[in-house]
């Protein structure tokens, strides 16, 4: 049971949380509080997603998360869903492990949080999954279940690309959206879209140059009485009766909006309706207008499952109103909160990564000087002890946040990479000389560092030529590091100076030191047809 002093006041504030996606639907989002979730998790293609830091002299890749998932936490899973409430969701999992091994622990990992947001859904709420059909038809069995199968409401094909070149199979150039909502009380503004040349075609023009087409004014009627009278001379045949009251057949006539035959009584396929007064074609299952993101698309960030603005905008229009809450739980690189925050709905993401967390900030912050409402940060570390303490329970974690926290590219994550010495890399914009430099950083967390450490830096920096190297220490640095640091010398041009070597303590970077850097924040911006991404 939620211990209720924990719980977030999510309709207060617009919420950012770094964390694990199941602890905190499980334990700080209130029951039935959010009115729209959409969720982007890993599609369990058996890859890695990776973001690269693009340069002539050092090319640094981070994996952003890792897609492949394993027995790790699976048996902790399905014990907490093996209870009365849940018992054909563990069942029906027991079932697909005995048939197909591979699969079954992204099914665990997928039911138990699905099972979560199904929870916090409110039961005017909807519910929107993006997947790939590797899996699309396991995660349906899923949602059947947790959310029932009256309320399935659409399996969505998004057409993101026009081509994909595959031996020996069907391209695959779609994914797909399962729609679920958790009761028949569901929040629903219809979305049209224009209409097709052929669609078009079929329109004509009458004497003043507005373009319509006709309309049936009939409905079949071979069980019912209703509509089977005659109007102005002219009666529906024994299977058809007319498909509108009277006096709306009187208004319409009174307005021209009904065609005559030559004797001057009503045609029963009369009805005029004006291509000026139609919204649009009525939104279908199949989205073919909302391209994927082009490699120099202003919209592009080093994210390599980002999804356009234009898919959440559509979702959030439809399925919600201006003040609902809308969730994310995988939010990566922030598109689903970018596209509430612009349409004045309220948002809460959740994301494991600190990069990502980071990445949204900077987003946000480019995107909207002056935000709908406030928003706070959850589960970054906020002083010395909560960030030591991340550092002895999760030492990558620990250099992948505090890297970020100077909008550096982190060069690895989950292990150590090639490149000892450098854990973070960047490039500043000097403003007023046009010209940025390479700064590279070493984060250290345990106790045992010494001159090795500055060494190895330093001869990072000469490999792949960085101007500046940021020495980030939860300890302070021992004289003979300090003395290397001091006799460094600087980097100078054209009266801009800065030391070559820096370091900085997590004590004095909670204490608001800070080391002497251009201000201009890092910028990503795409670097090649590729898909890797540049920083400059």
């Amino acid at each position: 049971m939620k211990d209720e002093h924990l719980l977030l006041n999510i309709s207060k504030c617009n919420l950012l949380i770094c964390g694990d996606n199941l602890e905190i639907l499980q334990y700080y989002i209130p029951k039935e509080s959010v009115d729209l979730i959409y969720i982007d998790p890993p599609f369990n293609s058996k890859r890695n997603y990776n973001m690269f830091f693009d340069d002539d002299d050092i090319k640094a890749q981070k994996v952003a998360f890792e897609d492949t998932w394993t027995y790790k936490n699976v048996n902790e899973s399905m014990a907490d869903l093996d209870h009365v409430d849940t018992d054909d969701l563990h069942e029906f999992l027991l079932a697909i492990g005995r048939f197909n091994k591979q699969i079954f622990p992204y099914l665990v990992t997928m039911a138990h949080r699905i099972y979560e947001l199904h929870k916090v859904l409110k039961s005017s709420g909807s519910f929107y999954l993006h997947c790939d059909p590797t899996a699309s038809h396991y995660l349906k069995l899923l949602c059947d279940i947790i959310f029932g199968v009256d309320n399935f409401r659409n399996e969505i094909t998004w057409k993101r690309t026009t081509s994909h070149n595959t031996a020996k199979r069907y391209g695959n150039i779609a994914d797909i959206l399962l729609f679920y909502t958790k009761s028949d009380n569901y929040r629903w503004n219809q979305q049209y879209q224009p209409y097709s040349e052929e669609q078009l075609s079929r329109y004509r023009k009458d004497e003043n140059g507005r373009l319509y087409k006709c309309e049936n004014l009939t409905a079949d009627r071979r069980t019912s009485d209703s509509g089977k009278f005659e109007w102005r001379g002219t009666m529906p045949p024994s299977t058809r009766g007319w498909g509108y009251k009277l006096d709306q057949l009187e208004k319409w006539w009174e307005e021209g909006r009904i065609l005559t035959k030559k004797d001057g009584t009503p045609r029963m396929d009369g009805l005029k309706v004006f291509l000026d007064e139609m919204p649009g074609q009525p939104m279908q299952s199949i989205w073919t207008d909302i391209e994927k993101i082009g490699n120099t698309s202003e919209e592009r960030l080093p994210y390599p499952t980002q999804k356009p603005i234009a898919l959440l905008e559509r979702i959030i229009e439809t399925s919600s109103l201006p003040g609902d809450i809308v969730l994310d739980a995988f939010c990566g690189c922030g598109t689903t909160l970018d596209a509430a925050e612009g349409l004045r709905r309220r948002w809460t993401g959740i994301d494991i990564s600190f990069t990502a967390i980071n990445l949204i900030e900077n987003r946000m912050k480019r995107r909207y000087k002056k935000m709908l409402s406030p928003y706070e940060v959850r589960g970054m570390p906020t002083d010395t002890q909560s960030a030591s303490a991340l550092a002895e329970k999760n030492p990558n974690a620990f250099q992948d946040w505090w890297v970020s926290q100077f909008d550096a590219f982190p060069t690895t994550y989950g292990s150590k990479g090639a490149d000892k010495g450098i854990d973070g890399i960047a490039k500043y914009l000097i403003a007023g000389l046009e010209k940025s430099i390479k700064v590279a950083f070493q984060v250290k967390g345990g106790e045992h560092i010494g001159s090795k450490d500055i060494d190895a830096l330093l001869g990072a920096m000469d490999k792949h030529k960085c101007d500046i190297g940021i020495f980030l220490t939860r300890f302070n640095p021992t004289k003979p590091m300090l003395q290397t640091i001091g006799t460094a010398g600087s980097w100078s041009e054209h009266g801009f100076t800065y030391p070559r070597l820096q370091y900085l303590t997590l004590y004095d970077f909670f204490s608001g030191v800070r080391v002497k850097l251009p201000d201009n924040n890092v910028t990503f911006k795409q670097a090649s047809s590729r898909g890797q991404l540049k920083l400059i």
